[in-house]
């Protein structure tokens, strides 16, 4: 992970010679060209688990639906290896209503 001068953090996903893309966490208006970024020395992870259940939070796992800190929850890295395919559990076919038409 990397943060900006400004404190707007983001994580850092294609490194050439000349330059870095960065996925930014948040809003990029504080962001100048020149401005100093600075490695965080921490690995992506977010909040998960029931704790999260009903919840509106940021890219990062901070809430922003008004109703405080989230109790006591587990973190989950971001960028893990994706379970196999014979150790996935199958999926119903059956249709989800999401409301949107």
């Amino acid at each position: 992970m990397v943060e900006f001068a400004s404190g707007v953090k983001g994580i850092a996903l294609n490194l050439e010679n000349e330059n870095v893309g960065i996925v930014v966490f948040g809003s990029d208006t504080a962001i100048k060209e020149g401005d100093l970024v600075k490695r965080t020395g921490s690995i992506v992870d977010v909040p998960a688990g029931k704790a999260m259940l009903g919840r509106v939070v940021d890219a990062l796992g901070v809430p922003i639906d008004g109703f405080g800190a989230l109790s006591d929850h587990e973190r989950s890295r971001v960028e893990v290896t994706a379970v196999g395919i014979i150790e996935r559990y199958l999926v119903p076919r059956n249709p989800w209503q999401t409301g949107l038409k």
